[in-house]
């Protein structure tokens, strides 16, 4: 009988000690993330193929598709590095098309009309004060969706107090990227009728170029001036149209023309490529903006991100990152 206790005793502690492993395991694995060092160098790199670039550690970071991309699956090669007063991040994914299209407008001889297409696109968000669980499930607190809601379309992007905070970075290939910038904004608490997203102080994003029914574009090129990368057409070289007759059939204008980013807003910088089916995105700002609308990096600390991959798609249809932790080497 006391050897029958003590045979129950010991499969009871067994049984015991296996199911903390398994506890313990499956904490650590939740708890892991993958990690972004900035590593310290002399010089800034001047653009995507400096040789600093050779100092840093590529990390493959991983990405799940969402809404029309799920059960898809990326990836971003992901670079950093600082120096006493910026930091630099290096982006570089497989996009079999480039699209910067953004809704332009096409003339066929007749009428003008939107082409169908979208923009690439990436962001980052960081954490300026503390998101409720965001270091452990990222974007997706951020992302309110109401229940029973048929896709994401329905959802607000936003804090759900006022003291939480985000910085988001947000690279556009058509709305920022022809104007040299990602768009700097930030994250606060949804209202009732909008999402917490903000423009950070300033002037910025883009404009649209139509007429007042919506029915063709308002501006063109003013003389004297060029058009930007991809032939997009900035908000500050523009002449409004006064003869139509001028354009003929399958001329393009752009429908979403950048702003050239004033104050906080134009903190973040874009030195960009696309080529052989893939793009390479270095994006560049000061370490301490001195805005309280953006992360204030300090290399004695580790911050955690996230970020999302757009394809040719709007805000509802991404590819999504983990939590990602930055840390600065010495």
């Amino acid at each position: 009988m006391r050897k029958q206790k003590k045979f129950g005793f010991f499969i009871c502690l067994i049984l015991i000690f296996g199911i903390l492993i398994i506890f313990y395991s499956q904490v650590a694995i939740a708890a892991a993330k993958q990690s972004v060092t900035a590593t310290k160098v002399k010089n800034a790199p001047a653009g995507y193929d400096d040789p600093a670039w050779q100092k840093a550690t590529a990390v493959n970071v991983h990405f799940e598709g969402k809404e029309i991309f799920t059960g898809k699956k990326t990836s971003v090669t992901t670079k950093a590095v600082y120096t006493d007063q910026e930091i630099y991040f290096l982006f570089t994914w497989d996009d079999a098309t480039k699209s910067v299209t953004k809704g332009a407008w096409l003339y066929d001889g007749q009428n003008w009309s939107h082409q169908k297409g979208n923009e690439d696109r990436i962001s980052l968000l960081f954490e300026i004060n503390r998101i409720n669980k965001f270091a452990t499930k990222g974007c997706a607190v951020v992302c309110h969706v109401p229940e029973g809601s048929a896709n994401a379309k329905d959802g607000k992007f936003g804090t759900k107090s006022a003291a939480e905070k985000g910085d988001l970075w947000h690279w556009k290939a058509a709305r920022s990227d022809p104007a040299g910038f990602a768009d700097d904004t930030w994250v606060t608490v949804i209202s009732e009728k909008k999402g917490g997203r903000k423009g950070d102080a300033g002037k910025g994003g883009d404009t649209k170029n139509m007429t007042e029914d919506k029915s063709m574009p308002k501006y063109m090129l003013a003389p004297g001036n060029k058009l930007a990368k991809n032939d997009i057409l900035l908000a500050s070289h523009i002449s409004e149209i006064k003869d139509y007759s001028v354009f003929k059939a399958g001329d393009m204008l752009t429908y979403r023309m950048p702003k050239m980013p004033e104050g906080s807003r134009a903190d973040i910088k874009a030195v960009t490529r696309y080529a052989n089916g893939s793009w390479t995105v270095m994006l560049y700002r000061q370490l301490d903006t001195s805005h309280d609308d953006d992360v204030a990096f300090n290399p004695r600390k580790k911050y955690n991100f996230a970020m999302a991959l757009f394809d040719d798609s709007g805000d509802e249809d991404s590819y999504d990152s983990e939590v990602l932790s930055l840390q600065f080497g010495r």
